[in-house]
């Protein structure tokens, strides 16, 4: 069975960690997979450095469309029997050509199709059409919680057989490895993620206000286009010397960081199933969520972690101050705990066999259908 994987590439949040990572277990188990990037950008440098193969298209911008009878020769002369996209642009490109390959077509729906471009006004409207578009032409899609599986199937008339439910994974690293935790004089809270209007941030931040608590911390990872709307709020709630913009860091930037956490809070309108949470709990990291998507899978009670309404300000502050409050023995034995759940769960081993379980399904009924029965 050969795959390629499509991605535009310009990706730097979980999308990007999403598709490498699934590729890198793929290079363990010894499978023909391979990924092919629209541009070169972040995607493509992270998939190579982790010896994945390789291939950037070389888009000349977004929605060029030129490069299209390149893609189609690619696909039919490799002889691939999977193509899967990831994100609105790949799964366009793939809708444009559908009728002119042979590979079979899915897409991993990674966030809500119905808000990915709703910022955008009336070319937001436009695209998100023509990715709605492409979602009914493929033949199968994976729906990274069962919430985007309902959406997909109630809202955007997908059928139920054509939608495989699967959830994110990552490499979880055995504690023995995670940097030992050093001592510092607050309560440091992280969240990590794109400045945008559906990561809450500014939730987050008039919910540390109302709390009233000068011994917190709070570290903003990431970048985005409310970046300097964040950073004024922050002055016009008085809170600017407890909030600190590190804007975009690697993966092993942001790990050096965890060392000196105590909460990694996501306060998300939107979500999928966040890896952020995941790799904040791989680095024994208590974690605190809005109930977005399927959260209540990765923290199935109290004991695990800290669940709040999302957009609620008031239960958003009445959790973080349960988890500041929390004896810190107990915290750390929560983050153990966590973790251990989500290691034996959502482990990227896991992923792999649903997905292929899935590609394998899909070449067994095309096989079925040409031979007639």
């Amino acid at each position: 069975m050969k795959v390629l994987h499509i991605n535009a590439g310009l990706e730097k949040g979980g999308g990007l960690f999403h598709v490498v990572n699934f590729l890198t277990q793929a290079k363990k188990e010894q499978a023909d997979f391979e990924l092919l990037t629209l541009a070169e950008g972040p995607v493509s440098k992270a998939a190579k450095k982790r010896g994945i193969k390789t291939t950037v298209l070389g888009s000349q911008s977004r929605y060029n469309l030129t490069s299209l009878s390149k893609l189609i020769k690619f696909i039919n002369e490799g002889n691939f029997d999977i193509v899967h996209t990831h994100g609105p642009r790949a799964n366009l490109y793939l809708s444009l050509i559908r009728k002119r390959i042979q590979a079979k077509w899915v897409i991993t729906v990674h966030s809500d199709p119905l808000k990915d471009f709703k910022e955008r006004g009336l070319l937001g409207k436009a695209f998100t059409n023509l990715n709605l578009k492409a979602l009914q032409k493929a033949d199968g899609i994976f729906a990274i919680t069962q919430n985007f599986a309902d959406i997909l199937n109630e809202k955007i008339g997908i059928d139920k057989t054509k939608i495989c439910v699967i959830y994110n994974g990552i490499f979880f690293h055995d504690n023995s490895k995670i940097a030992r935790k050093f001592a510092h004089p607050y309560f440091n809270i992280i969240n990590v993620g794109r400045q945008e209007p559906l990561k809450g941030q500014d939730v987050l931040l008039k919910a540390i206000k109302k709390l009233d608590n000068p011994n917190i911390r709070v570290h903003l990872v990431g970048d985005g286009s409310k970046e300097n709307y964040l950073k004024a709020l922050a002055r016009d709630l008085g809170i600017s010397q407890q909030v600190i913009f590190h804007g975009f860091l690697t993966q092993k930037e942001t790990s050096e960081l965890y060392r000196k956490m105590n909460l990694a809070v996501l306060t998300s309108y939107s979500e999928s199933f966040p890896l952020v949470l995941l790799e904040a709990a791989d680095n024994l990291v208590p974690i605190l969520s809005t109930s977005v998507g399927d959260i209540k899978k990765m923290i199935p009670n109290e004991n695990y972690g800290f669940i709040a309404p999302i957009g609620d300000i008031a239960a958003i502050s009445e959790q973080l101050d349960h988890a500041i409050n929390t004896d810190p023995v107990a915290l750390k034995e929560m983050a153990k705990k966590e973790k251990n759940y989500l290691s034996q769960t959502f482990s990227m081993r896991n992923q792999y066999l649903v997905i292929t379980n899935y590609y394998r399904y899909l070449l067994k009924n095309n096989r079925s259908e040409q031979n007639g029965n």
